[in-house]
């Protein structure tokens, strides 16, 4: 299995559990139930799990107003976006070029 496929199994598996992770909670606060913790949901998230955790956000209209939650997954995001493109960049050489600079 390539690198490539590992890493895509890997998204999707994590986003498929971050969201139903968001489900499952939003159906056991509806009925009194345990729930699943902030910080779960939130780990599951920074392992790569923020699409899947947005997206169930949105569609169960689920954690939307919950502060510090809100603020820690889009700090969570902003983290993976940067990562991401540091990533992009050191791939493609860039950063070595900045780095020559200083």
């Amino acid at each position: 299995m390539s690198t490539l496929t590992a890493l895509a199994l890997y998204a999707a598996y994590i986003n498929i559990l971050s969201f139903g992770l968001f489900w499952f909670d939003k159906r056991a606060a509806r009925a009194g139930r345990w729930r699943i913790s902030e910080q779960t949901l939130l780990a599951i998230s920074l392992l790569g799990g923020s699409p899947g955790a947005m997206a169930a956000r949105h569609i169960f209209r689920h954690k939307t107003r919950k502060e510090p939650f809100r603020t820690r997954l889009a700090l969570i995001i902003v983290l993976q976006v940067a990562t991401a493109a540091v990533g992009t960049l050191a791939l493609q050489g860039h950063l070595d070029a900045i780095a020559s600079v200083f």
